[in-house]
């Protein structure tokens, strides 16, 4: 689907209008998005829109890494947003020219959407340029990934403190998803910080003069958000380094129990085996109270090894 808003020299604003009237009519500025488009409207990029060969491959291909190129007349813009509920990566793509702009996504675009809207009630249309739209669209882009690194700190707060009493292999497979999601997050926040960075120190960037302050806030976001990941990374990593030393001393306590026990009765069962070898001729087994001597044996050498395990602190 494509959706077209074209402003006129007088900034009334028209929705009615076609790509071949707004690319050869006398607008001040007009905005075509590309709304899930079918391969017949993806040849408009081509004609009449006559873009380059290499932006429209781009555009096609999906997910591509966040980036500008400089093409003559325009630049075009990948950029990469977030699903609100699945979290997965959905690419932008934006053509700015001096007097448009042309978005380009497969999937429906929450920010998209919003500014859209947006622009059709918008009261005050002669404050909006394409550049304007393309830093509302970018803002919303980036104010829509902090609710995903909060959802992820409340996750790793809820796995730290195990209010719940989960088993430590739920709580390490609940860690390990959880880093994942960090890694997809890093993958789409650090492109687009740089992406970003970019535009504010890009020399032929001419379109966006005299609004450097707002792409600035956008990447003093994309900053913040870069800190928040990495600290939620070195945050999985303590935990999980915290969970497997808590593993090992478990296990090394259950050993530890379990070779005082053994050790235990080891002399018992030499006293068992020893008593219990089929020699004919053993003085000890034509005793009248053998049977209850070496039973009283075992328990005095079990009690005398158990209290000394104990003053040495074995049993702690």
């Amino acid at each position: 689907m494509i959706r077209i808003i074209a402003v006129d020299n007088n900034f009334d604003v028209l929705n009615n209008v076609e790509i071949a009237e707004v690319v050869n009519g006398d607008f001040r500025w007009y905005w075509i998005d590309f709304h899930q488009p079918s391969k017949e409207e993806i040849d408009f990029l081509r004609s009449p829109l006559s873009f380059h060969p290499l932006a429209i491959e781009d555009c096609v291909n999906h997910l591509q890494r966040p980036k500008l190129d400089y093409y003559e007349g325009y630049t075009f813009f990948v950029t990469q947003a977030l699903n609100e509920l699945s979290m997965s990566r959905e690419e932008i793509n934006f053509f700015l020219g001096e007097n448009y702009i042309v978005t380009f996504h497969h999937q429906p675009s929450s920010v998209i959407d919003e500014v859209w809207e947006r622009l059709t009630v918008s009261k005050t249309i002669e404050k909006w340029d394409p550049s304007h739209i393309l830093y509302f669209v970018l803002d919303q882009m980036v104010d829509h990934y902090f609710p995903h690194v909060y959802q992820i700190e409340d996750m790793l707060s809820e796995i730290d403190e195990n209010s719940k009493g989960r088993s430590m292999e739920t709580l390490l497979d609940d860690l390990f998803g959880t880093r994942h999601r960090l890694l997809s997050l890093r993958h789409t926040i650090t492109p687009m910080r740089d992406l970003l960075y970019r535009i504010l120190n890009s020399q032929r960037e001419t379109y966006i003069q005299g609004k450097h302050e707002y792409f600035s806030d956008i990447h003093d976001h994309l900053l913040k958000l870069t800190e928040m990941v990495e600290a939620n990374r070195e945050l999985t990593t303590d935990i999980r380094d915290s969970y497997i030393s808590l593993n090992s001393h478990q296990t090394n306590h259950v050993m530890k129990v379990l070779t005082v026990i053994t050790t235990i009765f080891m002399p018992i069962t030499f006293i068992a085996g020893l008593y219990g070898m089929n020699f004919h001729y053993m003085p000890e087994l034509s005793w009248k109270y053998g049977y209850f001597g070496s039973l009283f044996l075992m328990v005095i050498v079990t009690v005398a090894m158990s209290l000394w395990f104990k003053k040495k602190g074995w049993f702690k």
